[in-house]
């Protein structure tokens, strides 16, 4: 491939949204150049989705045996991390190795090229002294990177991200954590169950701020459960590396030490170096905005965490298909974000869909909200120790549909489906409250909180 080669499409990050706006491309007959610089499949399946939920469910399965007593006879319980990690490396990661991954955008007609892309101009990529020049456009699909907070003297210390984390192959005695988010309590959970000290330090006055309150409660008396200490309305002001500790001084004066320290204090787009200001865009945006056909610019698509739209292989998944039949013509739906589904993998599991209540009401919506708890349901009482959930739902008044709803409890992200069709497809309350849900399950629960409404 030489100076200026022609070719239809350029995709720029192979991650989850844009390898498969790349392989879908590439079948559909284009000529397609994918660039990726690290991985080709992105944070999912090498240090976000598959490996952590991987890590949950060694620690579910731990925390499922320290709840036979009392239920079941007797259980000891001996946590061991080495499985985890071998199992992380030998079926999510291949030791993070995308061979696989490279052979099957490949095999679908692509041509790959490792290495940072740097925007040259309008349908213009370079990668080193490569270029490409793309007819139908350039699709950017970089996605996000964790934020590292500007705190006096974390800069040069060994502190962990998620990938860090997941890459772990002996878990420290004790972790302090920055950041309450879904990353955040996942992997401190995580860990608590296999033993290590963790210590969660959360600006905001509460976990999983953007969440509901009484989401944030659940998940406090869940981490508090199995021994996590959560510090909230406090911010590191200092941070101090020993050579075998952190020492952390916070905003009200204390201090807090740890063997590692774990930063999941958010993410924003991965535009450095990608010259994005050659087609008008904003390098030091937080993300790229699109409209609903995920364009950014003229013959620019930005696809995935990128945008902005949450940080999930779903919205991913779902950009790139909206991106892909707007390339090729092919029409269709175009974007629509009402009702994003979310789930924290936390035990219990937190799903929500659409807005929350604070949201609808600052949307200026004739709000009215129904509430069950899940202990007092028939399966909750069924299931006894680790029932700990509720089902909360948003309506709209005057329109007599729902437009959010969360369900925590034991698979509350698989109970979260119903409730999404409902808040996507508008599903009338009335139909809803005459539906028949199964009993004695846990999704029966919808129909309590819709009668609560």
């Amino acid at each position: 491939m030489g100076e200026g080669q022609q070719v239809d499409v350029v995709v720029v990050g192979l991650g989850v949204g844009g390898e498969e706006v790349a392989g879908r491309l590439a079948e559909a007959g284009l000529d397609v150049v994918g660039i990726e610089d690290t991985l080709v499949g992105g944070e999912c399946p090498y240090w976000g989705c598959i490996p952590t939920k991987m890590m949950i469910r060694a620690g579910n399965a731990l925390a499922e045996a320290r709840r036979i007593p009392g239920l079941a006879g007797n259980a000891q319980v001996q946590p061991d991390w080495a499985p985890v990690a071998r199992r992380i490396r030998d079926e999510a990661t291949d030791t993070w190795d995308d061979k696989v991954a490279v052979d099957r955008f490949t095999a679908k007609g692509g041509h790959f090229v490792r290495g940072r892309a740097a925007i040259a101009g309008p349908g213009r990529v370079r990668v080193n002294d490569q270029e490409w020049t793309a007819s139908r456009g350039i699709v950017i699909a970089t996605g996000t990177k964790a934020i590292i907070p500007a705190i006096d003297g974390l800069a040069g210390t060994p502190y962990w991200t998620n990938r860090e984390a997941v890459e772990a192959e002996t878990l420290p005695a004790t972790m302090l954590v920055l950041g309450g988010g879904a990353i955040g309590l996942e992997l401190s959970q995580v860990m608590a169950r296999f033993g290590v000290k963790v210590t969660v330090i959360e600006g905001s006055g509460r976990l999983l701020a953007m969440e509901e309150p009484e989401s944030s409660a659940s998940a406090a008396a869940a981490l508090a459960a199995d021994g996590v200490k959560i510090l909230t309305g406090v911010r590191a002001q200092h941070v101090s590396h020993s050579g075998t500790a952190f020492s952390v001084v916070l905003t009200d004066g204390s201090t807090v030490t740890g063997e590692r320290l774990l930063v999941a204090t958010g993410r924003a787009a991965r535009l450095d170096g990608l010259s994005v200001e050659a087609i008008g865009l904003d390098p030091a945006a937080r993300f790229v905005s699109t409209d609903d056909w995920m364009r950014a610019a003229d013959k620019v698509w930005a696809v995935g965490d990128v945008t902005g739209n949450g940080a999930f292989t779903h919205m991913a998944m779902y950009e790139a298909d909206v991106a892909v039949r707007d390339i090729l013509g092919q029409g269709g739906a175009a974007a629509d974000f009402h009702a994003k589904p979310r789930v924290t993998f936390t035990d219990p599991e937190i799903g929500a869909v659409g807005y929350t209540e604070k949201q609808a009401r600052d949307a200026g919506l004739d709000v009215q909200v129904g509430y069950s708890s899940l202990p007092s349901s028939s399966r909750g009482f069924i299931h006894g120790p680790g029932n700990e959930g509720f089902i909360k739902v948003i309506a709209d008044r005057s329109r007599g549909v729902l437009v959010g709803a969360t369900s925590a409890g034991p698979s509350g992200g698989e109970v979260l489906g119903a409730l999404a069709v409902a808040v996507k497809a508008e599903v009338p309350i009335t139909t809803l409250k005459a539906t028949i849900w199964a009993y004695p399950t846990f999704h029966r629960a919808i129909g309590d909180a819709l009668r609560s409404l």
